[in-house]
């Protein structure tokens, strides 16, 4: 991919600047394809294991909760060593945690996979996030949204090679363990050029962290919305098609490809419209357009229109994570974002319990239709947000973050 080109003023950048940018988009695209082989394969999950929806709830659940826990182990590591060790060994429990879900042959060894899974899952989120706001800030200028645009390739290859093995009649654990392999590859060749961030190579992180609070919490809030959306459409897309709509396997698996390709324009895109309008301008129009979408998924009458519903928000929504991250690490000092980005993750997750438990259980005591109308709540709560992503580090009272979340 292309990276865009400098702005004008903008100093220039180093070769280990621009070596850890590629090495920290890859471990984005790594992320973002394993996670879509999971939740785009749920509903072979829930054939092979014969799990109900509030089983396939539970398990959803149980990951968010656990990749909490894993942001936490994130801060502890990064804020002791480096950001990049946290990273590199987030990846590799991913793909460990993959290896084993893969080759589980009962209900406990897939919960234990996808709890080790969430473990990882955790750690990654907040690593890789530390390693793009530092090298923002080197690069000087808004590049934020082109880590999470290869976070959306990623997770448009995992959903077309989903659709790929249905297709082709590849087995569900065939194609787990070649997924976590391909992980496991790619953590391996990132070698040395993520950058070091963290008490190793700064005496800076000892000093005690404080950030205003009012902003990091309307952040937070703006965070828990937008993947409690995003979650929604991951792990509950393919099966609204496959149960309501009566679509295909193949065919479900599309409708995160659609989300995930329109959400590749939105992020490939979100850095540029973000110096032209402003993070503000950004964030509302993007709400607004993923309420429209929502819009179109919950009257949708054919797989064909659902899928153009969740294009639609893919449009709109995605660019509203990056922008969380990049207004956080503008909330204290450079040296000392690691544990901001590790804080603010946290409400990914409650993000997440929020679309994959909630919207879950509605859509189970109701239908999946009626559950998405609870996102789109959820994009309006985004747009009265937007002022939040102008944040000021010193006009509102001082809070520790270890107080906050």
């Amino acid at each position: 991919m292309t990276l865009p080109t400098p702005d004008s003023g903008a100093a220039p950048t180093t070769p280990a600047q621009r070596a850890a940018r590629v090495s920290t988009a890859v471990a984005f695209g790594l992320q973002g394809f394993f996670l879509a082989v999971l939740l785009t394969q749920l509903p072979q999950f829930k054939d092979r294991f014969g799990f109900d929806d509030t089983t396939i709830v539970i398990a959803v659940v149980t990951v968010s909760l656990v990749a909490g826990v894993g942001s936490v182990l994130a801060e502890y590591v990064a804020t002791r060593a480096t950001s990049k060790t946290t990273l590199r060994a987030g990846l590799a429990v991913i793909a460990v945690a993959g290896i084993g879900i893969g080759l589980s042959n009962s209900t406990a060894l897939f919960f234990a996979g996808f709890a080790v899974y969430g473990i990882g899952l955790g750690m990654v989120d907040a690593a890789a996030n530390m390693q793009a706001v530092a090298i923002q800030h080197r690069y000087g200028r808004s590049i934020l949204s082109s880590f999470h645009a290869v976070w959306s390739i990623g997770a448009i290859i995992g959903a077309l090679f989903v659709s790929a093995s249905s297709a082709l009649e590849v087995s569900l654990p065939v194609s787990i363990l070649v997924a976590a392999v391909v992980v496991a590859i790619g953590t391996a060749a990132l070698g040395p050029r993520l950058l070091a961030t963290g008490p190793e190579v700064t005496s800076s992180a000892a000093t005690p962290l404080v950030i205003p609070w009012r902003p990091f919490l309307a952040l937070g809030a703006a965070m828990a919305l937008f993947f409690a959306i995003d979650f929604s459409v991951g792990n509950w897309s393919a099966l609204y098609l496959k149960d309501l709509l009566l679509a295909s396997a193949s065919t479900a698996a599309l409708a995160v490809a659609a989300y995930q390709g329109a959400g590749l324009v939105s992020r490939l895109t979100g850095d540029y419209w973000v110096r032209k309008y402003g993070e503000i301008a950004v964030v509302r129009v993007g709400a607004g357009i993923a309420s429209v979408g929502l819009v179109v998924v919950v009257f949708a009458q054919s797989p064909a229109m659902a899928i153009a519903g969740f294009l639609i928000v893919g449009l709109g929504a995605p660019v509203v994570a990056p922008l969380c991250f990049s207004a956080a690490g503008r909330l204290a000092p450079p040296e000392q974002t690691d544990a901001v980005i590790a804080r603010l993750n946290l409400f990914n997750y409650a993000g997440t319990v929020i679309g994959g438990g909630i919207v879950g259980a509605v859509a189970d005591l109701t239908n999946m239709r009626i559950g998405f109308a609870i996102p789109l709540v959820f994009a309006v709560g985004l747009i009265l947000l937007a002022p939040a992503f102008r944040p000021a580090r010193a006009d509102a009272a001082p809070l520790s973050v270890d107080h906050v979340g």
